[in-house]
């Protein structure tokens, strides 16, 4: 359906509140965030980009927007966007993600039955040795089956994960879903608030745990188990390699039963690649999960989780050049992570066009109705 000029799509933009003083505005809040949401849907990395984008796509962008003093400078849109709370920028991509799983506040199971993989990633080039000041490092919620960014909680770094993790909980409705979280992640108190929050979990186990990574290895390892084993092989060949990966799962012994929430299942994961010069390398990933020790469920799962590293993380620096982003005042660096995000979302809902994201961004910038037909997937038409 084609986007509404008459319908005003973009009047719930209005509700965010502005952080500038009202004597210094020259430009509506809404026109700002609207152009910049077009410009990196367009392929803009940055602020200049931005403006520059803004002024070839005027007499366009008149359609939607005021524009009371034109288009605003790249100075402009730093300065809003450093200012502007990340907190209220997340609006635009709730309800986005609203429209997506077709849910409404309140809503039971829109991600029913769908994984949730959170997962890190460093801005590497958003600090700055003169400052002393970090780069940021943000956590993310993917929606694996629906492919999309529920949320986004950033961290001071790596390490403060295990506090971000819980933050983000909060902040989506995950009943029905299950929650999928590397070894970072691996710790009782998230265990416990995920199924506080009715979804299930499948935890990485590292030696972060005491124990529990050994007797986890201790129990698949016997010769002859006397507990039951289901597994599932899978075999893959992309670009030369191939992998095999093996999949075990069983119930969970009792030693971690009664001291992890809710633990019904561990799983072994033993994946063998090799490569186009017949170069073999081998990994084993232990599991823990909630679930029943399905196999096949547990597998997409965890397939799914590994698929966040491919079609978010590799997306965000390969198409979007994120790594290499020296946006960093105030709180810019989020805020166009978030716009990102949102534009990657935005396009992996598109089922008009078979191209890549790096083609469709380019078809935004070049076609004002593909633009056109991208704006109407995030207003919800």
């Amino acid at each position: 359906m084609p986007l509404s000029v008459a319908d005003n799509p973009f009047v719930f933009l209005e509700s965010i509140p502005d952080p500038r003083v009202n004597r210094s505005k020259q430009h509506k809040l809404v026109d700002i965030l609207v152009i910049a949401l077009c410009g990196f849907l367009a392929g803009c990395e940055g602020w200049v980009d931005v403006e520059l984008f803004g002024i070839s796509k005027r007499k366009w962008l008149e359609k939607f927007l005021e524009l009371p003093n034109g288009i605003p400078s790249h100075d402009t849109f730093g300065r809003v966007f450093a200012l502007l709370n990340p907190q209220q920028l997340t609006r635009m991509l709730r309800r986005f993600v609203q429209a997506v799983t077709g849910s409404l506040p309140g809503e039971t199971g829109a991600l029913h039955g769908e994984g949730v993989a959170i997962d890190g990633k460093t801005l590497r080039r958003s600090g700055e040795a003169t400052t002393g000041k970090e780069a940021l490092h943000l956590v993310s919620a993917w929606a694996t089956q629906h492919g999309v960014v529920l949320g986004q909680v950033a961290t001071a770094d790596h390490s403060n994960e295990i506090t971000a993790i819980p933050v983000l909980l909060q902040l989506l409705d995950v009943r029905g879903a299950t929650v999928t979280i590397d070894a970072m992640g691996c710790q009782k108190e998230i265990a416990r608030q995920v199924r506080e929050q009715g979804a299930d979990y499948v935890l990485a186990v590292k030696g972060n745990q005491k124990g529990l990574e050994e007797i986890v290895r201790l129990k698949f390892g016997r010769g002859r188990p006397s507990t039951p084993r289901s597994t599932l092989q899978t075999r893959d060949k992309n670009h030369g390699r191939t992998e095999q990966r093996t999949y075990v799962a069983m119930a969970a012994p009792s030693a971690i039963s009664r001291h992890w929430p809710d633990a019904q299942s561990i799983v072994r994961v033993c994946r063998e690649a090799t490569d186009e010069h017949d170069k073999k390398t081998k990994e084993v990933r232990y599991f823990i999960s909630s679930l029943s020790p399905e196999v096949e469920r547990l597998a997409s799962l965890i397939r799914g989780h590994w698929g966040i590293e491919n079609r978010l993380h590799w997306s965000l620096d390969v198409t979007f050049n994120e790594d290499q982003s020296r946006i960093r005042q105030g709180h810019a660096a989020e805020n166009a992570a978030l716009l990102r995000r949102l534009t990657l979302s935005i396009l992996k809902q598109d089922t008009r066009y078979s191209d890549s994201l790096r083609c469709k961004r380019l078809r935004a910038a070049w076609e004002n109705t593909a633009l056109e037909h991208f704006l109407a997937i995030f207003a919800g038409n």
